[in-house]
């Protein structure tokens, strides 16, 4: 048990700094914060289902807001998007970006019903020199960007107003509505989970011109 690792003193901190009383229970998970908080959040919602202490009847509504804008990837040994490179950073938290990325929070804004996302939206950059900072925070130098993003990043330059954007998913509001755990089930026509539309017979077969024209080449098919 954890109480062959530490000594009765610091689980007596323990349980002081938790408020705990007889017959709780601490949880406690070691690993890289956001696996950590992933963990514990499923933990917290298992516990819920169990015991019951979840009102199927009830619509929690709330925006999630001050998202980190980056994330490290010990993959790429670089920072990633949270949620996309075209993502504005909060402006009290633009310092940051040469000193700290990882402490930066998104101008983003999720709205959650039940635990469950219904829409995703963020202000966008609109200067081509925090554009160019933020790419380069993901690993794409100058003259890779304006190789790629170039006529974004000289329409910045002509003064693009701030602006922004939000989506929702009407299909995840229903499928709450109703209760059930499968977006599919709320979809008139729904693909399988090959990705196949039954109803069209989709995705059809491509002809060697079109790819041909494209200057497209499919690998690892026979």
């Amino acid at each position: 048990s954890f109480s062959k690792f530490v000594d009765e003193s610091l689980l007596e901190q323990i349980s002081i700094k938790m408020e705990t009383n007889k017959g709780d229970a601490v949880f406690i998970i070691a690993d890289k914060e956001f696996v950590a908080l992933t963990a514990m959040g499923q933990l917290r919602l298992n516990i819920a289902s169990e015991r019951n202490l979840i009102d199927e009847n009830k619509f929690n509504l709330f925006w999630v807001t001050e998202f980190p804008l980056l994330e490290w990837s010990d993959e790429d040994n670089r920072f990633v998007a949270m949620h996309h490179p075209f993502t504005s950073p909060m402006k009290e938290d633009e310092h940051l970006m040469s000193i700290d990325p990882g402490k930066v929070r998104a101008n983003s804004y999720d709205l959650v019903l039940n635990g469950i996302e219904m829409g995703s939206g963020s202000i966008r950059i609109h200067n081509s020199e925090l554009q160019e900072n933020m790419f380069k925070l993901l690993g794409i130098e100058k003259e890779e960007a304006w190789q790629k993003f170039g006529f974004l990043l000289e329409a910045f330059k002509y003064g693009t107003p701030p602006h922004g954007g939000f989506a929702f998913g009407i299909d995840r509001m229903v499928m709450v509505m109703l209760k059930v755990e499968n977006l599919r089930d709320v979809l008139a026509f729904p693909k399988n989970q090959s990705g196949t539309c039954l109803l069209m017979n989709t995705p059809s077969s491509v002809k060697n011109d079109q790819l041909n024209d494209l200057h497209l080449e499919i690998k690892g098919l026979k």
